[in-house]
């Protein structure tokens, strides 16, 4: 099984395909298996990379800090440990604000990034309140509590098979993933989103309880190269419930983004 050291942390990683490269990064607790429908499908024609955030998965246990920007600057080691050029980077939910923070630290080498249903709270500030409330019901009992959120992250039309299966990955992670949560709600994307100098794509389950539509929305339209796309009958996680209507909008995102005679980043400036 491939691992990568980076900024002293083994990260597992997946690697399949060849083409342009591609790093699919998972939500808060889950690991990779949740892009194994776009690992298949796009390991057709890119070099997909799907590794397990630190903490998560099959990923180390950090015995430090585990925060947005410690995550970015794994991922960025990560891409220039493995030589990937010019990378997209896709992340969902806390994963996108991962990719977005990893995109303004490296403007000059990743090509586009794509935020699914994330990266933060903002417009609904009251989720500040209530992600304190959700970090002690974690530490009182964590399976419980587990539970009872992830009944939020689908749409009715998802399997519910898919709760199950995600709770479980959720308690297989490290409780250090928990500070990612209190960084999310300290953090305003909207303060930074407007210096990307890459295309920034924004798709969003237009059902989601936990992360407003509006968010991805507004985003988009700060940032210079933006754009945003609603799935209209999918929750927090479009690309696990409905994967082939979200993979051919994926796939029509990079057909602009990222085909050949695409504006590279070296080329920007």
């Amino acid at each position: 099984m491939p691992y990568a050291t980076v900024n002293r942390i083994e990260l597992f990683y997946e690697e399949h395909g060849a083409g342009q490269p591609l790093i699919l990064l998972h939500g808060w607790g889950t690991c990779g298996e949740v892009w194994s429908a776009q690992r298949e499908e796009f390991a057709r024609d890119h070099r997909v990379v799907v590794p397990d955030w630190r903490g998560c998965g099959r990923s180390g246990r950090p015995t430090g800090s585990n925060t947005i920007a410690d995550n970015a600057e794994d991922v960025l080691a990560l891409a220039a440990a493995l030589e990937l050029e010019d990378p997209v980077l896709v992340g969902c939910s806390a994963g996108a604000a991962i990719v977005l923070e990893a995109a303004g630290r490296a403007p000059s080498s990743v090509r586009a990034v794509v935020a699914v249903d994330g990266p933060g709270y903002w417009p609904a500030e009251q989720k500040a309140e209530r992600l304190v409330e959700l970090r002690q019901a974690l530490r009182t009992d964590r399976p419980e509590t587990v539970r009872q959120w992830v009944v939020d992250w689908y749409g009715p039309l998802a399997d519910p098979s898919l709760l199950e299966w995600t709770m479980q990955q959720i308690l297989k992670s490290s409780e250090s993933i928990d500070e990612i949560l209190t960084d999310a709600v300290r953090r305003n994307p909207r303060d930074t989103v407007g210096k990307l100098a890459m295309p920034a794509v924004f798709i969003h389950g237009k059902l989601d309880a936990e992360i407003p539509v509006e968010v991805s929305e507004a985003l988009a339209e700060l940032a210079p190269h933006g754009e945003a796309h609603i799935m209209e009958e999918s929750g927090h996680m479009p690309h696990v419930e409905q994967p082939v209507e979200f993979n051919a909008l994926l796939r029509s995102v990079l057909g602009r983004v990222a085909a050949p005679g695409a504006v590279s980043p070296a080329e920007r400036d």
